[in-house]
């Protein structure tokens, strides 16, 4: 399904493949050769998303793009089954496996690996050719890749890298609340959205 959001439209490139069951939502950049399987969506929230050419988008991924922080995925990616993708630029060749989760501000960089249920936290760089290991955290820039247990490591390393400022621009003193009050006004956008192709 293809959706008019915010008075944009997806672009997707004639030798692009898009499942029927997948959703392309507002300004979205399809290149050549591109594959979109079922169930994923592709969602320019009010930021871009580009997917460069002969990307793989499995089934039941999200990729958004939000203002200040768009989603850049390059040519030749694999982004795997359940991965999330939210404000990230993902370099050429990089291979985003199942679940797994890259926040905004953060870049993966070309040929880099993120395994299966890897993070990469807000504003943290996998440098080029890396590998984030299954379950695995990457956090800081350069980043710290850290096993799940050494949570204290990550959180002392986190808390530096302004989650709620990059994710939901608010401070750390905003009641959640108003935090979930903000984000229902911006989701709110989607209200207005049009189909364009169902």
């Amino acid at each position: 399904m293809l959706m008019r959001h915010r008075n944009e439209e997806p672009s997707i490139d004639a030798t692009a493949y898009v499942a029927p069951s997948a959703v392309i939502v507002g300004n979205v950049r399809i290149a050549p050769g591109c594959r979109i399987l079922h169930g994923a969506v592709i969602t320019a929230e009010d930021g871009e998303v580009t997917i460069g050419e002969n990307t793989i988008v499995m089934e039941h991924a999200l990729i958004r793009g939000r203002s200040g922080h768009p989603a850049h995925i390059g040519a030749a990616v694999m982004i795997g089954p359940h991965a999330h993708v939210n404000g990230s630029a993902v370099g050429d060749e990089a291979f985003i496996a199942t679940g797994a989760s890259l926040f905004p501000g953060s870049r993966v960089g070309q040929g880099a690996e993120v395994r299966i249920n890897g993070v990469v936290q807000v504003n943290t760089v996998v440098e080029a050719g890396a590998v984030v290991p299954i379950g695995w955290v990457a956090v800081g820039d350069p980043a710290s890749i850290l096993s799940p247990e050494r949570h204290e490591e990550i959180w002392a390393i986190q808390r530096e890298l302004d989650f709620r400022g990059t994710v939901y621009g608010a401070g750390p003193d905003v009641p959640m609340r108003d935090l979930m009050r903000q984000q229902s006004e911006y989701y709110g956008a989607h209200s207005e959205d049009q189909i364009i192709e169902g």
